[in-house]
């Protein structure tokens, strides 16, 4: 028999912890003197804390360890929980490894004087039923506009218009100042098909979408995007679906009369808020 300081030297685990494992019912002294309390272990004793250690090492808690033990599994069952907790190591391993990736990418951000990568939000984004209208416009700007107050023109006269941002799809593969390929949608309470000539659907919700922030005029957009998909490209991720344009804060010649929510409804090209979000995909179709 080893009394607990001699067994600590010998299995070189401290007695604090030999104390614990104690009062967790882990492994309880052969002997403790009742005279003196001083505890101590068999040799055989090591065996059993060796166990305990290796289970601890693979990253077993305690508790499940001490379950593990009381319940003296069998071979099959210890190759199930281990099979379960390499499944568990490898999804931790690939959480690091995005980690890894994303401080050097902005690492290599801050490096090349790029904007700081931490402004970009990788989110999933919910579906949204909306009033849409899909067009092919001569001029994307002003064809926008012009798709935006027909909308809002056929909501506001039923009535239906829900609170919430309107938002910008582009459905052409590149970017086009002309001749471009766009949807216009708005939030709507209604379950219906049809507003006049706009149609009712609802927005698929995105898993995965890289969404930046910019505040002031629309000029910005080409350096934004540009931006946005170097960001992208730095972290082998890949659009995976048309680009939204969310405006948070806008300005419109008929606020009252489209029933917008005054809080979305700006004065100053100063003040306009815009989100961009892109749908991403690991490069070559994994997941993110």
């Amino acid at each position: 028999m080893f009394r607990i300081s001699d067994f600590s030297r010998l299995t070189r685990v401290t007695v604090k912890a030999l104390r614990h494992y104690d009062r967790l019912g882990l492994l309880k002294p052969a002997r403790v003197d009742e005279e003196n309390g001083y505890r101590y272990y068999s040799a055989r004793q090591a065996a059993d804390l060796a166990r305990i250690l290796a289970l601890k090492d693979l990253g077993f808690s305690l508790e499940h360890v001490g379950d593990l033990l009381a319940r003296k599994t069998d071979r099959t069952t210890l190759a199930g929980l281990l099979e379960t907790r390499r499944t568990e190591i490898e999804s931790h391993l690939e959480a690091d490894r995005a980690r890894l990736a994303q401080v050097e990418a902005i690492l290599a951000d801050l490096a090349s004087g790029a904007p700081p990568a931490t402004e970009v939000v990788v989110r999933g984004n919910p579906a949204v039923r909306v009033a849409t209208r899909r067009a092919k416009v001569a001029d994307l700007d002003d064809g926008v506009e012009e798709l935006f107050e027909a909308l809002e023109d056929d909501v506001a006269k039923a009535g239906v218009r829900a609170s919430g941002p309107p938002i910008l799809l582009y459905h052409d593969r590149d970017h086009r100042e002309r001749d471009a390929r766009v949807e216009v949608a708005v939030p709507v309470l209604s379950e219906g098909l049809r507003l006049g000539r706009s149609r009712i659907r609802t927005l698929p919700a995105v898993p995965r979408a890289a969404c930046v922030l910019y505040r002031g005029g629309y000029d910005q957009w080409g350096s934004v995007m540009r931006g946005l998909l170097a960001w992208l490209s730095a972290r082998r991720l890949e659009p995976a679906g048309p680009t939204r344009e969310v405006f948070l804060q806008f300005g419109t010649r008929g606020g009252e009369r489209h029933q917008i929510p005054p809080a979305y409804l700006v004065d100053e090209a100063r003040d306009l808020l815009t989100e961009m979000q892109i749908p991403v995909r690991r490069r070559g179709g994994g997941r993110t």
